[in-house]
């Protein structure tokens, strides 16, 4: 699978080779649902808390009288219906992580990257390097190439001028190959590769 390469100036620098079982696999979206709820899952702090019965401190002596008084026999001022009294059932401190095999992620990984390339979502650049960290000529060149929300993955270690150019551009994320993920490629609408990323995704996938 041949794919263009261009440069930050929208000119052509050759051409790559994708590996077809990393970029040429038939998208699944029961996959990518699964890795995007373990993601998303496992991102969620689970430190909501509300104090229940046994842990309020209330008077538990009769409220008023047990007949006549017109409204409900309350026995416990810990209840609900009364300010400063316990919910039910509420919320507990828990782990909402769960499971997931590390052949169902790297498949999901394979299928997100097959899913930008099939929808012709996907561009391949030479490198992701600026002479400045200027923002405003970052986001020029990415309007010049119709990035207008997309993620930008670099090789191991992302360009310091780069980073920061791009840092102050909404609906631009940039990461390193090491922390590509499936949320991130699906949430963005163009995923843009270095020749670096690819062969690093492609090591890592194979």
């Amino acid at each position: 699978m041949k794919m263009d390469v261009q440069t930050l100036a929208g000119k052509k620098s050759g051409s790559v080779d994708l590996d077809e079982t990393v970029f040429g696999a038939e998208p699944r979206k029961d996959i990518l649902h699964r890795m995007v709820r373990y993601q998303l899952a496992k991102r969620q702090l689970g430190n909501h808390k509300v104090q229940e019965r046994g842990e309020v401190s209330k008077t538990t002596k009769r409220i008023g009288k047990q007949k006549g008084g017109g409204t409900a026999r309350h026995g416990n001022g810990s209840v609900s219906q009364f300010r400063g009294g316990a919910k039910a059932h509420g919320p507990r401190v828990r782990d909402h992580s769960h499971k997931l095999p590390k052949k169902v992620k790297a498949l999901a990984l394979r299928h997100a990257l097959s899913a930008k390339a099939s929808a012709k979502e996907l561009i391949i650049i030479d490198d992701a390097t600026l002479s400045s960290p200027k923002t405003a000529e970052l986001r020029a060149t990415l309007e010049k190439m119709g990035v207008k929300n997309g993620l930008i993955v670099g090789g191991a270690a992302l360009d310091e001028n780069f980073a920061k150019a791009a840092r102050n551009i909404p609906n631009l994320d940039v990461l390193p190959s090491q922390g590509a993920n499936v949320y991130d490629i699906l949430k963005r609408h163009t995923l843009v590769l270095t020749k670096q990323a690819v062969t690093d995704l492609e090591a890592r996938l194979k």
